[in-house]
């Protein structure tokens, strides 16, 4: 048995964890929107092609994000991510950030070196000029 998607849920989905309340979706969909309408389409199934690209506008989500998210599924794919034992984020850092953090002193240590070997430079043909002119 295939799943259907309930795309007005999708959207009051992506409308509530984008902080959007239905009244500022329907100041952005035009003049004959009011929060009341807003509702309506949450509450369907499938909603018009039209007016799911408009609100996908509005939300900047791809259309597709509506028609195809499936909380289940989503769900599903971060508890991949979990250690259900312990309900922990598990997390493998493939890189040691205090080497990191040491790679950047030293590109900044070099560049430093680099600014005041210029600045020397400048003072010395300063100085010449100065010479020259006195």
């Amino acid at each position: 048995m295939e799943k259907t998607i309930h795309q007005g849920r999708n959207i009051k989905r992506f409308r509530e964890m984008m902080g959007i309340k239905q009244e500022a979706l329907a100041l952005e969909l035009g003049d004959d929107w009011n929060q009341r309408k807003i509702s309506l389409p949450e509450q369907k199934e499938v909603i018009e092609p039209d007016l799911l690209e408009q609100v996908a506008g509005v939300l900047k989500v791809p259309v597709e994000a509506i028609k195809n998210f499936d909380e289940e599924a989503a769900i599903s794919y971060i508890n991949t991510f979990n250690d259900n034992s312990k309900g922990e984020f598990n997390y493998k850092c493939n890189f040691n950030p205090l080497d990191k953090w040491a790679e950047e002193i030293s590109e900044n240590r070099k560049l430093y070196e680099r600014l005041l070997q210029a600045e020397k430079e400048k003072m010395e043909l300063l100085q010449k000029l100065l010479d020259k002119h006195s």
